[in-house]
């Protein structure tokens, strides 16, 4: 990326062209993600053809540069919201954050890293995920589910109730918004992402798309047609390349 096109990707100019370009490193790269919407934004990898898993997992569709932008994304975000069967399959654990980012995050009034917070109505969160006390997880669940009232043995964790017989997703988001936590980075998997697109509550999403063929992976069930009477559109802030990856930031 020459220069004068980096300086009009990174100023929005030329009537708010998509920023398209190659970058040369992460650094480079973050600075196109530093400014989070106030809502929801969205964290996804999918393969070439399609896939969002290979085995269950995203991981193996990720590379070292993929991994790196996550974290980033975190210290970006007051919270990072996650379905339960993701959280289980990538056994997930607290946010772990540079001094550099914590320093910005205090900075900006923010002392600690964002919180996990899982939609489950089961309650059955990884063991790591609530190994520190100083750093406990949400669980956001629904009225009738039992890990309302006991969270799973010695576990402990905040809860949120934001629905009754199934997790309301936009409830949620008002929820965890009532307590200060505004920027919500959302991982997936593919079901939440459905849910949080059927409910327009999808700010901006960010795909990583890998240089990767898998074949069909299951991603869940759908029996149910989605609600939209129209695909909902966006705009296109940048696809920026790195080592045959394809970084995308679509945008309301």
């Amino acid at each position: 990326m020459t220069e004068s096109h980096l300086h009009r990707c990174q100023t929005g100019t030329v009537n708010d062209a998509p920023r398209v370009g190659t970058v040369h490193d992460i650094a480079e790269l973050a600075a196109f993600y530093s400014e989070p919407p106030q809502g929801v934004r969205v964290n996804m990898i999918f393969s070439a053809d399609g896939a969002a898993t290979f085995g269950g997992r995203a991981g193996p569709l990720s590379s070292e540069t993929d991994q790196q932008l996550l974290k980033i994304l975190r210290g970006f975000a007051d919270v990072v919201l996650v379905g339960a069967a993701t959280a289980r399959a990538e056994d997930y654990g607290p946010v772990r954050l540079t001094e550099t980012q914590l320093a910005q995050r205090h900075r900006n009034g923010r002392i600690k890293p964002p919180p996990i917070a899982v939609i489950s109505r089961t309650g059955e969160l990884p063991t790591r995920l609530v190994s520190n006390p100083d750093q406990p997880p949400l669980l956001v669940t629904c009225g009738q589910s039992p890990a309302r009232h006991d969270v799973v043995g010695d576990q402990r964790c905040g809860v949120l109730v934001a629905g009754e017989g199934s997790v309301d997703v936009v409830r949620a988001i008002a929820l965890l918004r009532s307590h200060g936590l505004s920027r919500v980075l959302c991982e997936g998997g593919p079901t939440l992402l459905d849910e949080l697109v059927n409910a327009d509550a999808v700010d901006e999403i960010c795909v990583t798309l890998a240089p990767k063929l898998v074949a069909h992976q299951p991603v869940g069930l759908r029996r149910r047609p989605s609600p939209l009477s129209m695909p909902t559109m966006l705009r296109l802030e940048h696809a920026l390349t790195y080592q045959d990856y394809v970084f995308l930031k679509y945008c309301r």
